[in-house]
């Protein structure tokens, strides 16, 4: 069984910084790609960013140049760095990863519990 497990979320002021972490841990052969979605109230959950295995990156247009998202492959962890936030950020924000379970023949993805993110003043 699989676990990832976030923290880091909480309440901040418009401008100001959070950073996202998220570990995994259990009994995996690896981790592909991992990635950080959000879903606002009344929302659709959104792909806020992700990464490769190898390091490669892609991100929401209205994130860019604001997030950045990173991996320590050797701690199986994730960071989504956060700043310049908005109001328009309020979120839970929900780790992904796939996970490769005895191979890399078979993979799922797995997701966290979600951690919340409010930006106000």
């Amino acid at each position: 069984q699989v676990q990832l497990v976030e923290s880091g979320g909480g309440l901040v002021q418009p401008g100001g910084s959070l950073r996202l972490s998220c570990a995994a841990s259990g009994t995996f052969f690896g981790l592909d790609a991992m990635g950080w979605y959000r879903q606002a109230p009344g929302k659709e959950r959104e792909l806020v960013a992700r990464i490769t295995s190898g390091g490669s990156t892609n991100y929401a247009d209205s994130v860019k140049d604001r997030f950045t998202i990173s991996r320590d492959n050797a701690k199986n962890t994730v960071y989504l760095q956060m700043n310049s936030l908005k109001p328009e950020d309020t979120a839970v924000y929900y780790c992904n990863a796939r996970v490769y379970q005895d191979s890399i023949l078979y993979s799922r993805d797995y997701w966290g519990q979600g951690t919340q993110v409010t930006v106000s003043s």
